[in-house]
């Protein structure tokens, strides 16, 4: 199978790589910053990470486990555009409540951070307001969770104005209960009669601008929700099947995305690479057309506030009527990744849709591991959207998977009325087709929308024998045509009652016909046969 063009802009060069070489112009240079010497002001002003250390809390599972969590906080602090100098692991049945790792290991953890040359502290959990201030006091230095670094990856990523919107509000939710303040700095007074006293403080004033302007983005965000729902009118209207990708991050969704419909959508070996939701257009081996979406990356203990934030583009997910799980198949644990996405999906209802368990990066995985989960997932496919493997058959079974369109129509369609034809071959699922001195003779099943559209050149007798028709196999098969209903014959037998259909009489009077054939002349002509 040839893979699908890419959509380019000028120049020949694809979307996604202007998308790739705009995002890498901007780098972070080491060593250039000039940081606040009052650490108590962290929470107000960007994160910006440069030379960090990490620290985990193993509190169940195994050290594998434990330490491969510790890598992946790497690899987020590396996409924030940090580099990372060193990593601990603390034991505890589970998180000290004041300081996170305990008193003791605060010690020397701040010895640790000296002795790197670290400017950055990040935690692998989400920490609590009172967690947060007293180890920024004990150890004198700028403290991340896992919950701000996300936030912050996915605000450097966002690009679109609904993307950008939504990141904001998740970071403004996690700001708002970790606002504090120290001393007289916090305190305003307003001067003139009346106005003598405290006044209202700056944490007051914070609060209130930050309430604000959640309003504002929530009113934002639900305008763009009505038209995001007015799109997804239109798509069910037309019947056109939907396929969402889903899956956990990095694990080669927008390149899956690209081999299927050729996209072209930006492709980088980065978490949360990409965050803007794309759809696009692609169709089966058998013509079937379909339209496919992608989401957002999912990650352990994804931040609630983006999962708050991001529902209306997560609900996208809901609307399918096939879910495409991706899962990085070279990973040393899928199993984990698959059991992380499925608890998103609850999340956001999607739990109980299809599902098809696409392991990616086959030509990097260990054949034990695939072994291993395809015992676990014995329906899923294996594919490489790098190499091209496997996409092939994974096309082939969208055939069997996706739902087809309901209403089978046999018309005629002159040759005037192109655009039409055209459409049926767009959004259709064509059975055959034959060209004739007045027009095109389809037979194709289609919508019920789009029935209706093709009603005015439905052909009279449905029955007809035409060159290459498909034999009918069912009720539904059955071709929609204008003032007639199903022709029984005289050997069919009602499957309830066992007894002949009305319709079947093998002989009638002359000039009667059946109820079931109309009956519009059955009573002229026993009142004829009266009168003689």
């Amino acid at each position: 199978m040839t893979a699908p063009a890419y959509d380019r802009a000028d120049g020949g060069v694809t979307v996604g790589e202007l998308d790739l070489d705009e995002r890498a112009a901007l780098r972070r240079v080491a060593g250039l910053g000039t940081e606040l010497q009052d650490v108590t002001d962290a929470e107000y002003r960007q994160v910006r990470l440069e030379r960090v250390v990490l620290v985990g809390v193993w509190t169940h599972g195994s050290l594998a486990a434990a330490e491969h969590s510790l890598a992946e906080l790497a690899a987020l602090a590396a996409t924030a555009g940090s580099v990372v100098l060193d990593g601990v692991i603390q034991r505890r049945e589970r998180p000290d409540p004041a300081t996170y790792i305990g008193s003791g290991k605060v010690v020397q953890l701040r010895d640790l951070v000296r002795l790197n040359g670290a400017d950055t502290i990040v935690c692998d959990g989400e920490l609590s307001p009172g967690q947060l201030q007293k180890l920024e006091r004990l150890t004198q230095d700028k403290v991340v969770d896992r919950t701000w670094l996300i936030l912050d990856i996915f605000a450097q990523h966002a690009r679109s104005k609904e993307g950008k919107a939504q990141v904001s509000l998740a970071q403004m939710q996690y700001m708002l209960p970790r606002l504090r303040g120290w001393g007289e700095a916090m305190s305003r007074q307003a001067g003139g009669i009346g106005t003598r006293g405290p006044g209202e403080t700056k944490i007051e004033t914070d609060r209130r601008r930050i309430n604000d302007q959640m309003a504002r983005l929530r009113r934002q965000l639900a305008d763009m929700e009505r038209v995001r729902q007015t799109k997804r009118h239109r798509r069910h209207e037309n019947q056109v099947p939907r396929v969402a990708i889903a899956g956990y991050t990095n694990a080669g969704k927008s390149s899956l995305m690209n081999r299927l419909t050729g996209a072209g959508v930006l492709v980088e070996d980065a978490l949360f690479a990409t965050l803007d939701p794309t759809t696009r257009r692609a169709a089966t081996p058998q013509g079937l057309p379909f339209v496919v979406s992608d989401t957002v990356g999912f990650v352990r203990h994804l931040p609630h506030q983006l999962i708050e934030a991001f529902r209306s583009t997560l609900e996208e997910v809901t609307e399918a009527d096939l879910v495409l799980h991706v899962v990085d198949a070279s990973d040393a644990e899928p199993e984990e990744q698959i059991s992380a996405v499925r608890e998103v999906l609850a999340d956001v209802g999607a739990h109980d849709l299809p599902e098809l368990i696409v392991l990616n990066k086959a030509d990097a995985a260990d054949p034990l591991v695939l072994a291993r989960v395809m015992r676990s997932e014995p329906q899923a496919a294996v594919v490489s959207a790098a190499t091209g493997h496997g996409i092939a058959d994974l096309l082939a079974r969208f055939d069997s998977l996706l739902p087809r369109p309901s209403v089978l129509v046999d018309a005629l369609i002159p040759y005037s009325a192109g655009s039409l034809l055209s459409l049926i071959h767009d959004r259709g699922d064509v059975v055959s087709a034959e060209h004739t001195e007045s027009g095109t003779r389809i037979v194709a099943r289609v919508s019920e929308r789009l029935a209706a559209e093709v009603s005015t050149y439905l052909v009279a007798d449905p029955s007809a024998t035409r060159t290459g028709s498909a034999p009918r196999t069912s009720a539904h098969d059955v071709p929609y045509s204008v003032g007639s209903a199903p022709r029984v014959s005289a050997h069919d037998v009602d499957d309830a009652t066992g007894d002949e259909p009305d319709g079947a009489r093998s002989q009638d009077a002359p000039g009667e016909r059946s109820l079931a054939d109309g009956g519009a002349e059955l009573p002229a002509a026993r009142a004829a046969q009266e009168h003689l």
